[in-house]
């Protein structure tokens, strides 16, 4: 685990446009472009992690998150993270690292709180965000193609 390198932005790309793709957890319209994904990913974010796994193919990039500020000015202490888990890696343990290391990780670039803006009501991962201490803050209803969201928040 460790700062995303230059030489994962591909892998990553193909793990992001597949979430994207398949409406899993962000509300980014398909196709992906390259210029969306460098500014969620690269030029947009304070700090992007990359979960690494040695597989019999040499070194994988299993998952990611990044943190940047939720807001601007005076709320810039918040910040917002999002995560992601290649297919092949996931009920494995990798999201809950991602995630803890997150929290570990949020001080050291100046943020007290992260704030997830949308949750969709259906995303797997929100009994996961409960279990470490995010708490539901607000409710958006019909946020993306219909579907309920949920703003969770918790100090770090």
């Amino acid at each position: 685990m460790g700062p995303l390198r230059p030489d994962e932005h591909d892998a990553l790309f193909e793990v992001f446009s597949r979430i994207v793709e398949d409406h899993e957890g962000f509300p980014h319209a398909p196709p992906l472009t390259t210029e969306v994904f460098a500014a969620t990913w690269v030029s947009g974010a304070s700090v992007s992690v990359a979960a690494r796994v040695v597989s019999g193919s040499g070194e994988e990039l299993a998952g990611a998150y990044y943190l940047r500020p939720n807001f601007a000015g005076r709320a810039a202490h918040i910040a917002n993270a999002g995560y992601v888990v290649a297919r092949p890696w996931r009920r494995r343990g990798i999201g809950r690292v991602l995630v803890e290391d997150s929290v570990a990780r949020a001080p050291v670039w100046g943020f007290d709180a992260i704030q997830f803006n949308l949750v969709f009501a259906s995303n797997p991962a929100r009994a996961l965000y409960e279990e470490l201490g995010w708490r539901a803050v607000g409710h958006v209803p019909e946020a993306v193609d219909g579907e309920d969201a949920v703003i969770y928040w918790r100090r770090v």
